[in-house]
């Protein structure tokens, strides 16, 4: 059933997400790749349906996937989903939760990689701090 509320958080609307958390599938359940659907909804922008699961239990703060993926909120920021992220904030997404168990990407890191001067502004008010980091 994860496969499927995966699925449905990328590609259907909030009611189907709605009816397969009623047949019992679980928000925080990631597939077989390790994607969770808080995530597949985040990085696609998808904010009525991260509004969906971040009801029904799902934690703004959980790392998708197995090292290719990430945060719900770096996924956001990475391709300027404003709504999205400002979505995920108000749930309680930490803005400063790096990626890879805590040594990728910070959202705002992400945020700077494009045009996205509205999500930056966000997650500086939402207490981003900027970082400098040698690699």
């Amino acid at each position: 059933m994860s496969e499927r509320l995966v699925g449905a958080a990328t590609f259907r609307d909030s009611a189907h997400i709605n009816a397969l958390l009623r047949a019992g599938a679980r928000p925080e359940t990631s597939n077989t790749e390790g994607t969770t659907p808080l995530y597949a909804a985040s990085v696609h922008g998808a904010t009525d349906n991260v509004l969906c699961l971040l009801a029904a239990g799902a934690s703004p703060n959980t790392e998708s996937g197995r090292g290719a993926e990430g945060t719900p909120l770096c996924a956001a920021a990475c391709w300027g989903h404003t709504e999205t992220v400002r979505a995920l904030l108000a749930h309680g997404a930490n803005p400063n939760l790096r990626e890879d168990h805590g040594m990728g990407r910070s959202p705002l890191e992400w945020a700077t990689t494009g045009p996205y001067p509205e999500v930056i502004a966000m997650l500086l008010a939402a207490g981003a701090r900027p970082h400098n980091r040698t690699t």
